[in-house]
């Protein structure tokens, strides 16, 4: 990185103080390679001033002192942002993200559902509506970030790991080992988050979208952990075929995803006790991010003009669902 202050600490921002946001900034500070910061709200943004941030692991339990504002604007330029939000929060927050940025600034957007940035030859208006996020955050400044960490919030300032195992591989789009890659590589890993540099990051997103895309709507409609619809009667063939639906729209769009979904499917059951991100916010009365799902499947299935039942049945049932929990929901909150 070619600004002045190459030789100081670099300055981390995890822009988002959820499950994910607070397992990376924990792990980040207590390393202490690192200048970390955390933009946050309401209960968690209290918490975390008041008594630090609290990560709870398989083997670990620490708790360290991070910066914390509601205000990005506060923090100054970053060399790098992880932006852990969910992905219909990220319009709302492009002016705060690009108060972080300089022409230097990498930035990590989320990637539930298939990102801006997918497609390195054109833009989808369906998943950048007016290229906001294109022009707020340019390509050549985003690296691919996959989040294979399973974790929940226990209360405001503490979250907990789900499984064993945790990781993010991050890659350059164009597939190249960069000095900025291997420079955030090795800050994660030596803080304890394994996060290998991926030469094909674009099948690593498309492989934890599709997991996204099938796993979630399932655990809305059952309201199960990974281990209950592992024990389920015929619930994982259903995930099986809507992955491999979603997959033969890899393979018109020419991309190798590499293993096949029972290895995948084994790999998201070994955290048997987890339950998926969005019956979580289901749970919390919170929005759910199927939109950035359907509007991730709708685009490329315009794109290779294949069709996909099993997969639009199951988003359907699973939209109805999070309609009826939110609908319960406003008579006690005009109560309350």
């Amino acid at each position: 990185m070619s600004r002045a202050r190459e030789s100081l600490m670099l300055k981390v921002c995890i822009f988002g103080g959820g499950a994910i946001g607070g397992y990376i900034a924990g792990h980040l500070a207590r390393a202490g390679q690192c200048e970390v910061s955390v933009v946050a709200r309401g209960k968690t943004l209290e918490a975390i001033r008041e008594r630090g941030l609290r990560v709870i692991t398989a083997t670990d339990d620490f708790t360290v002192r991070v910066k914390a504002v509601d205000d990005a604007r506060e923090l100054g330029v970053q060399d790098y942002v992880f932006v852990t939000l969910k992905s219909h929060q990220v319009d709302d927050a492009l002016d705060q993200i690009r108060s972080l940025m300089d022409s230097h600034t990498v930035v990590l957007p989320p990637t539930t559902g298939i990102p801006y940035y997918f497609f390195p030859d054109r833009q989808i208006a369906a998943l950048d509506p007016g290229a906001r996020q294109w022009h707020a955050i340019p390509p050549a400044q985003v690296l691919g970030c996959v989040y294979w960490i399973g974790a929940h919030v226990v209360e405001p300032g503490v979250v907990s790991q789900d499984g064993a195992k945790a990781g993010c591989p991050i890659g350059e789009l164009n597939g190249q080992h960069s000095e900025r890659v291997s420079r955030l590589s090795e800050l994660l890993g030596a803080s304890g988050i394994a996060a290998k540099v991926n030469d094909n990051i674009r099948a690593a997103i498309w492989v934890k979208f599709v997991n996204s895309l099938c796993w979630n709507p399932v655990a809305i409609l059952t309201q199960g952990t990974l281990g209950d619809m592992r024990d389920a009667a015929g619930v994982v063939p259903v995930v099986d075929a809507m992955m491999r639906e979603a997959d033969a729209l890899a393979v018109a769009l020419g991309l190798d995803v590499g293993p096949d979904p029972a290895k995948r499917i084994a790999l998201t059951l070994s955290a048997a006790h987890h339950k998926m991100s969005m019956l979580q916010d289901l749970e919390a009365g919170r929005p759910l991010e199927l939109q950035p799902l359907r509007s991730s499947l709708n685009a490329v299935r315009d794109l290779t003009e294949l069709r996909t039942p099993t997969l639009d049945t199951l988003l359907a049932l699973a939209s109805l669902r999070e309609t009826i929990a939110l609908n319960n929901l406003r008579p006690r909150e005009l109560h309350s």
